[in-house]
């Protein structure tokens, strides 16, 4: 990680409001961080190279002044909040020696540019030769995951299982409604993806066939992401944009205060994510005594500061049946489930 390390924010210096020396942090939290010249080319390639060989995660604090070369705005919070305006961007390529012409790349610049995106090109055309070796039926079941499309045997088993219920009725919690569902899931959908922040047992959206990932067991189909709700949710758009899977993630409804940076931005990216979000409460006043809801049940707020938020769908499984016609729906977006006072479904809707 490369932090911009220079000293200003919009109020001014940020050492009127910090003290904390960032290094000495990340190094008590075992990690490789050292303190560079950020405007030096040789010191920043020689520590990213130092990086690259520590079997630690690394933090390289790049000292730099902002605005470095205008003339008057230079390292100051006017830098930082205003536009430099014309004199100064002109006082600021003449001393850096950058052409004074808009929107101009120098030769060399292009150049270096060019021949980095070059790198992979034979990479890549290997890949392709392997790609053209595989079956029409590897192929085409490789390019549907990397599209997002449903497998056809979705839709057959969303029948089947519905089909069950009728025939079958069951008076259980929503969120154990959509467990059965995920069971459904999983067997029609390799590509699905589930995971939960700390709460799996609560939760209900573990696969009973489902392993956990690790890098001793890759082909998991279930993550536990730990008491990280904001940590969980983004993980989910970078899989998903990654392309491939189909992540759902869990933890309580009241919880989503921590995930919703993330889940605003997988609205405004269009990613087909899945929060299943239970133990949303109808009476959030009233103190619960029973054993399947405790007083973090206490989310139902939530649902008009989520109603709020552009292109994020909320579904709600009106009990068995219901909670089992949702997700076959949720084919082109992001979203949550809430399923009664036990479990709510949100996703967000690609574009």
């Amino acid at each position: 990680m490369l932090y911009d390390d220079n000293g200003i924010s919009i109020d001014g210096p940020t050492s009127i409001s910090d003290s904390v020396d960032q290094v000495k942090r990340f190094k008590s939290a075992g990690w490789q961080a050292e303190l560079i010249d950020g405007q030096d080319q040789q010191a920043i390639a020689a520590a990213i190279a130092r990086a690259q060989k520590s079997n630690k995660p690394s933090m390289i604090a790049c000292k730099t002044t902002i605005g470095f070369g205008a003339p008057t705005k230079a390292g100051t919070a006017k830098a930082h909040g205003e536009a430099l305006g014309a004199e100064e961007l002109k006082g600021a390529k003449e001393k850096l020696g950058i052409s004074l012409e808009p929107f101009s790349v120098p030769d060399d610049v292009l150049k270096s540019w060019r021949e980095a995106g070059s790198r992979g090109a034979a990479a890549r055309t290997a890949w392709e030769l392997r790609f053209a070796e595989l079956s029409a039926r590897k192929r085409a079941e490789f390019e549907r995951r990397l599209r997002h499309e449903r497998p056809p045997a979705l839709a057959k088993a969303f029948k089947t299982h519905k089909k069950a219920l009728l025939e079958t009725p069951q008076n259980i919690a929503t969120r154990k409604s959509s467990e059965s569902v995920i069971e459904a899931i999983v067997l029609a959908m390799p590509e699905f993806v589930a995971g939960s922040a700390d709460l799996t047992g609560s939760n209900n959206n573990k696969a009973k066939s489902a392993i956990a990932f690790s890098a001793k067991t890759p082909n998991g189909r279930f993550i536990h992401y730990g008491i990280r709700e904001h940590g969980m949710a983004a993980a989910m758009n970078g899989i998903f944009l990654h392309g491939g899977f189909a992540p759902n993630g869990a933890t309580f409804l009241v919880f989503t205060d921590y995930a919703r940076p993330a889940m605003r931005l997988a609205a405004l990216m269009g990613t087909g994510v899945v929060y299943v979000m239970t133990h949303d409460s109808i009476g959030p006043r009233r103190r619960r005594t029973d054993a399947s809801a405790g007083r973090t049940s206490r989310g139902t707020s939530r649902h008009s500061e989520h109603a709020r938020v552009p292109s994020l769908r909320r579904g709600r499984g009106g009990g068995m049946l219901g909670a089992g016609a949702q997700p076959d729906r949720w084919s082109d977006g992001a979203g949550a489930d809430p399923s009664e006072p036990s479990a709510i479904a949100y996703r967000c809707a690609r574009r």
